[in-house]
This record gives C-alpha cells, structure tokens and sequence, in this order.
C-alpha cells in the first residue's frame, strides 16, 4: 500500500463523511478526522452492503470513471454508521 492510497483513502472518506453528515441533521459535533474516519467506516459498510445484494464489484471503488454506484453506497454506509454512532452514544442535555 503506497502513500498514494493512503492519501485517497482519507479524502473519500473525508468527502463520504461530510456529505454523511450533512444529510443527517441533529448529529454529533465530530473533528474533521473523526469525520474521515466515519466516511472510511462508511465505504466499508456501503462496500459490504453492496457485496451482499450484487456480489462482488467489478471495478474498484476510485474517484475517476463512472464509479457513481460507489459513491452512493458509501454515502448511504456513511449515513447508517452515523446513526448508529448516534444510537449509541446519545446526547445529554448539557451537550
């Protein structure tokens, strides 16, 4: 593993964990790295979910191509995880 997957790594599950928590209103205040971390936890849900309902993908999940299903199934994993973070550790009155 390079550098370089690293990199994209952390950039798609930045970019899964923001648009996750925009469309989830009310949701925990997270830094930006537990934000790329929910958005990498949610392309690994998003990834599995698919596997169960289409088998295995035929391409790689990637920013480039017409990858859009990808992108859509990790957002939706980002969402779920999210809810569930929230189920988990709810808030308090004081937060």
């Amino acid at each position: 593993m390079s550098v370089g997957h690293i990199l994209s790594w952390a950039v798609c599950g930045l970019i899964v964990g923001l648009v996750a928590r925009v469309l989830v209103r009310g949701g925990p205040r997270l830094s930006l790295l537990a934000t790329m971390a929910l958005g990498i936890a949610g392309s690994l849900a998003g990834g599995f979910l698919y596997w169960l309902v289409q088998g295995s993908p035929r391409e790689p999940f990637s920013l480039s191509g017409n990858a859009w299903h990808g992108w859509i199934m990790a957002i939706i994993g980002g969402v779920l995880v999210l809810w569930i973070y929230r189920a988990l550790n709810p808030r308090r009155w004081w937060q």
